[in-house]
């Protein structure tokens, strides 16, 4: 299975992509977060130096118990990071890290990807085809994330007949957008979208039946570290210490199809990814 990003096609079928998060704010759910710049960079730089492959830097946090920043403010915050990422000389051998762009509203979306992006994940369920449309101008890849409603805004209590095959359908029709704004199919990803208008159970579901996701043949990437579901099934209640159940969430669903692993926890998920390679082989 091949991936299109900007300058360059990765084959997932030979590997295991790990994802290392970095926060340029002060509420993420994860305590992570930072508005200073510099620390914001060097945590990027350790995360690729522990073997993350792609860096997703996002400036506004998906907690709902807070409002918005304003579409100025998320470019100023994201700017100054996306011209370090490029202006630094990354290590021969590993090579240069794919840059994600965590955010969703258009008008940012406009401004950001200009300045060179690899891949827009966005949390917005694709809500029009503005964001896969700019993708297709700048030959962004897209990563089409399942929800209800718009983020920032709270959605609990939905209830689905069937989880899988509600995102299946979404996928479907997703997918059918993106390629109608002008995207490549070999440009698209996608994320279930755990806890996100889902509750435990639901989030079970569907990691547990994950394979049933690759139907669209499009890498999938699984974006459950340290998420509430982890924290429900372990009773533990700050996210920082649910990095076993990350690494347990990871490794399953590698086996049932993933692609990509989106973590906080970069060297755990890189010893584990590793690891599990050896042994599969």
């Amino acid at each position: 299975m091949k991936l299109r990003v900007r300058d360059r096609t990765i084959n997932l079928s030979q590997k295991i992509m790990v994802m290392g998060i970095i926060n340029i704010n002060d509420d993420s759910f994860s305590g992570d977060g930072t508005l200073n710049q510099e620390k914001a960079f060097r945590m990027a730089k350790d995360h690729v130096a522990e073997g993350a492959d792609i860096i997703d830097v996002g400036a506004e946090s998906a907690r709902t118990n807070r409002g918005p920043i304003s579409i100025e403010e998320e470019v100023e915050r994201l700017r100054p990071f996306i011209a370090s990422f490029h202006s630094t000389e990354w290590n021969e051998k590993t090579g240069k890290p794919l840059l994600s762009v965590n955010t969703w509203r258009p008008e940012v979306v406009n401004k950001i990807l200009p300045l060179g992006v690899d891949l827009l994940n966005d949390i917005g369920a694709l809500h029009s085809n503005d964001n896969a449309k700019l993708c297709a101008d700048h030959g962004t890849a897209l990563l089409i994330m399942h929800s209800i409603g718009l983020p920032k805004e709270p959605h609990l209590g939905e209830k689905y007949e069937d989880i899988v095959a509600e995102v299946n359908g979404f996928f479907e029709e997703k997918i059918s957008v993106s390629e109608s704004a002008g995207l490549h199919r070999e440009q698209i990803v996608l994320d279930p979208g755990i806890d996100f208008a889902k509750d435990r159970q639901d989030n079970l579901l569907l990691l547990k039946h994950l394979n049933a996701l690759t139907i669209h043949e499009r890498p999938l990437l699984v974006p459950v570290s340290r998420k509430t579901v982890i924290g429900e099934v372990l009773g533990i209640k700050e996210p920082q210490d649910r990095d076993a159940g990350t690494v347990a969430c990871s490794v399953t669903s590698i086996l049932r199809g993933a692609s990509i692993l989106r973590v906080h926890n970069v060297s755990a998920t890189v010893k584990a990814v590793r690891t599990l390679d050896q042994l599969l082989k």
